[in-house]
């Protein structure tokens, strides 16, 4: 049987890339993190070691931090796709974000936005990765940063893609 990554699998990755090396996870902390179960997680780390993306057993595995950077950078979009919507309030993302809104001008009424009934902003509703990406980028900065970064090259103009590439390379490299 062969095993598709799927959009909670890039959530777990990310969050292993982007931790401290001295932290370790268990099944339960990392699920609580993502505000995923401990069954999901563990399903995500073993598609990740199927795939490569991690390297070794388990939580112990390190992150293939080459073949992540390859493919966020280059494939992940493509298995991913951005699904622009109707307008919305929400939290801001892709060069909207506090990651990339300080580099480019644009229309502030016309942004992307994860949907969500707590945030601040109007514009243009963006399916997030995963249902959780709101939350989760609201209760972590680095992670909030990386998927908003990942949202530009789903749905950036090549200048926000190629912006966004660059922060990513060195956020996860």
């Amino acid at each position: 049987m062969a095993l598709a990554l799927e959009p909670k699998d890039l959530l777990v990755l990310l969050k292993l890339a982007l931790s401290k090396p001295q932290q370790p996870w268990s099944y339960q902390r990392l699920a609580m993190a993502l505000s995923l179960s401990a069954s999901e997680t563990f399903a995500s780390v073993k598609r990740l070691l199927a795939s490569g993306l991690l390297v070794g057993k388990g939580l112990k595995a390190e992150v293939n931090r080459k073949a992540l950077c390859d493919f966020v950078l280059h494939g992940a979009r493509y298995s991913f796709p951005a699904e622009i919507g109707k307008p919305s309030r929400g939290m801001p993302t892709g060069y909207a974000s506090p990651a990339l809104q300080w580099d480019l001008v644009f229309d502030p009424n016309q942004v992307p936005v994860w949907p969500d009934a707590k945030g601040k902003a109007k514009g243009h509703s963006l399916t997030p990765l995963h249902p959780r990406v709101p939350k989760i980028a609201q209760e972590d900065p680095m992670m909030y940063e990386a998927l908003a970064l990942f949202d530009a090259l789903r749905a950036g103009q090549a200048r926000e893609r190629q912006m966004a590439r660059a922060r990513l390379e060195v956020l996860l490299g």
